[in-house]
């Protein structure tokens, strides 16, 4: 019996684009080579960021006669210059937990409503006004805000003092105008809102069908569905969407130098006027600051550079855990 040998025929390309080998086509080398490129730019401009902010942070804080992390005044232009966060830090963890907990709830539920509830007629032109009001600039918020939120939010305060000064936030030991915390907090939720509903009403729109149809079958009524099928699905880009609201929660400025009095007494009365943000006390000190006052500002620019991305690794860490555990348990 004659015997057949195979023809030999050369190799297929491999396409490898994680490992970074070349497939032998020279788009995709010029492609991977453009992505790596723009990763490595990203990092190097964060670095330099990162070096630029500490460089003049280290002068400013070598020349402080006050502890950067516990002095409540701010006058770094004074003989000698006396500034510390302690404000500024806890006002700017303040309003964005208020605006948190107020915007939060809210945007998943517009964002259910949209994608699950409204229907299609109603659902399309709700989704563009929810679209268009997150391009809104912040500005328009402010000027919103002192002009039509403070002066209606005064009955809210004294009904909150009213009813609910037991419970120390809402205590107001100092009336007045509705200049404070409480304000910029639903300033804020006002503003992340339309962020959050967006990103969770595209995450929400993701579920998959069959997901959904299994459970209808089943027996299941329609909030069933959304807490058996839709909520888990989408809780990891929920989380993404709060992150990426918090990140603007962090660092508004216009809107909130806008509607807020500023002092340096520290409080926890949310009702009490005063208190303050880093962005907010950098837009209100930047023009009139001396070269060492605009140092002290870089210093709590750094703080905040700091506290975003300490918020956007906890993120990333909780969105990696609910993976690991979906696909632990799937």
């Amino acid at each position: 019996m004659a015997s057949t040998t195979p023809t030999d025929t050369p190799p297929a390309p491999s396409l490898s684009p994680r490992s970074g080998t070349s497939t032998g086509r020279a788009g995709d080398t010029i492609f991977s080579g453009l992505s790596r490129g723009s990763g490595i730019l990203l990092l190097v401009v964060m670095a330099s960021i990162a070096g630029f902010l500490t460089y003049r942070a280290a002068i400013a804080i070598s020349k402080d006669e006050g502890n950067f992390l516990t002095t409540f005044d701010w006058d770094a232009s004074g003989t000698p210059p006396v500034f510390g966060i302690a404000v500024l830090l806890v006002g700017t963890i303040v309003s964005s937990i208020v605006a948190m907990v107020i915007a939060v709830p809210i945007a998943v539920g517009i964002a259910l409503f949209i994608s699950h509830y409204a229907p299609r007629r109603l659902a399309a032109p709700l989704a563009y006004v929810v679209d268009l009001l997150a391009a809104v600039p912040s500005i328009i918020y402010g000027i919103w805000g002192a002009i039509v939120l403070v002066p209606y939010l005064a009955g809210l305060n004294l009904w909150l003092d009213q009813y609910f000064a037991w419970t120390y936030i809402f205590d107001q030991t100092q009336p007045g105008v509705a200049r404070n915390m409480l304000t910029v907090g639903i300033l804020l939720a006002i503003m992340i809102l339309p962020i959050v509903t967006s990103v969770s009403r595209e995450v929400f729109l993701q579920v998959p069908r069959m997901n959904e149809e299994a459970a209808l079958a089943l027996g299941a009524t329609r909030w069933e569905v959304i807490r058996l099928s839709v909520l888990p699905f989408g809780r990891s880009g929920v989380i993404s969407a709060s992150m990426l609201g918090l990140g603007r929660a962090l660092g508004e400025t216009m809107a909130v130098a806008t509607v807020l009095s500023p002092s340096y007494l520290m409080s926890l009365h949310l009702l009490d006027p005063g208190g303050g943000t880093f962005a907010q006390n950098i837009a209100a000190k930047f023009g009139e600051a001396n070269p060492l006052g605009r140092d002290a500002l870089i210093a709590s620019g750094l703080v905040l550079f700091v506290l975003t991305l300490l918020v956007n690794g906890a993120a990333r860490l909780i969105i990696a855990r609910r993976k690991e555990y979906s696909g632990a348990n799937a």
